[in-house]
């Protein structure tokens, strides 16, 4: 220790060790590893943001394809399955930045679980004894924590589905009372393909998503919406973009 205060490598070590012990001096609102939440927490929430954007982008663009679906009866169809197609590349996108929104979620739940949780609560113990060593090691090397395939289920549970669910009801009424003289497997052909192709190309879309939303998984999103043991850490495979 320094006459000033601070503290000082051990002898012998370069500024290459200049971390060791910075984060074992006071836990005050101004000590190092402070500052380290609250930097975690406005990446967090940048990346959220960001999330958000996606999707208030989904729904005023499916807004105004209906709007426009059913301003004249002379609107095609297909329109809306075109806003369908939309929808989708939204949620593959959003899908994308709720993984990277994981990363920064995850730091900030460990923390939060293991460091505040357990100055508030010391009786509560500690979640995981190896927090310190799993928080250094993604720092060191960042992975996702969750695979591509959970995180769209994730975003149609929370927001997508009940968009997708209201275009196909939309689309229902428009063959149904919009077209004359015709079935509405019928009226629901575009161009040489036949109705009956796009409505059952129509069912397994949809069915794919009903797949992806409630097939039995084990979740690894550690966070307060879905409750799990799993805390995400456990699991580095799923690293990329």
């Amino acid at each position: 220790m320094s006459d000033d205060g601070e503290l000082e490598p051990p002898a012998g070590m370069d500024d290459t060790h200049i971390g060791a012990g910075v984060f074992d001096e006071t836990m005050g609102p101004g000590s190092s590893f402070a500052h380290l939440y609250r930097g975690e927490i406005h990446r967090m929430k940048s990346w959220r943001e960001r999330l958000d954007r996606t999707s208030n982008w989904a729904i005023t663009l499916m807004a105004g394809i209906l709007t426009w679906s059913f301003s004249a009866q002379t609107h095609p169809h297909y329109l809306i399955l075109l806003g369908v197609v939309t929808l989708s590349i939204f949620l593959s996108i959003e899908a994308r930045r709720f993984r990277a929104y994981d990363i920064w979620r995850s730091r900030v739940r460990l923390i939060q679980q293991n460091v505040w949780a357990y100055a508030l609560d010391p009786d509560g113990g500690v979640l995981d004894e190896n927090w310190r060593e799993k928080l250094g090691e993604d720092y060191r090397t960042p992975n996702m924590k969750i695979p591509f395939e959970e995180a769209l289920a994730h975003r149609l549970r929370r927001v997508y589905l009940p968009l997708f669910l209201v275009m196909l009801a939309a689309w229902v009424i428009q063959l149904t009372t919009y077209t004359d003289g015709t079935t509405p497997v019928g009226s629901a052909g575009i161009g040489g393909v036949p109705g009956n192709i796009i409505v059952a190309f129509v069912a397994g879309f949809y069915a794919t998503l009903l797949g992806i939303s409630f097939r039995p998984r084990e979740w690894h999103v550690n966070g307060e919406l879905i409750p799990s043991d799993v805390t995400g850490w456990e699991e580095s495979e799923y690293g990329g973009s």
